[in-house]
C-alpha cells in the first residue's frame, strides 16, 4: 500500500500524504454524486432503461461528461483543492479535445 500511496505523490506530484487521502475523497464524492445525480438527468431528458445505446452514449458525451468535471472542481474546491482539480480537468480536456497541428 505504501508503494501504491508513493506513485501517487510522484504521480500527482504532491507531497503531503493528507493531500493525497483529500484527492482520493474528492474522486469518491465525486463519483458518489454523479451515480446520485445521473438517473435524474436521464429522467429529466425522457430516457428510460430501454433508450438506445447511441442516444445514452451521445448524452453521456454531451451533458454528464462535463457535469462529471464540474463536480471533481466543485468537491475539489471544498476540500481546498482548486488548483489541483482544475489542472486535472484541464489535462483530461486536452486529452478529448482535438490538438491543432503545427
Amino acid at each position: 500500500m505504501k508503494k501504491f500511496w508513493q506513485k501517487l505523490k510522484l504521480r500527482w506530484g504532491i507531497e503531503s500524504d493528507l493531500q493525497v487521502a483529500i484527492i482520493l475523497l474528492v474522486f469518491t464524492l465525486t463519483g458518489f454524486s454523479f451515480l446520485y445525480i445521473q438517473p435524474w438527468i436521464d429522467r429529466l431528458l425522457g430516457m428510460g432503461p430501454d433508450a438506445p445505446f447511441w442516444k445514452k452514449a451521445l448524452v453521456f458525451v454531451i451533458v454528464l461528461l462535463p457535469l462529471y468535471n464540474i463536480l471533481l472542481i466543485v468537491w475539489g474546491s471544498t476540500f481546498g483543492q482548486y488548483r489541483f482539480f482544475k489542472n486535472f480537468v484541464i489535462k483530461f480536456l486536452s486529452r478529448l479535445l482535438p490538438r491543432k497541428k503545427k
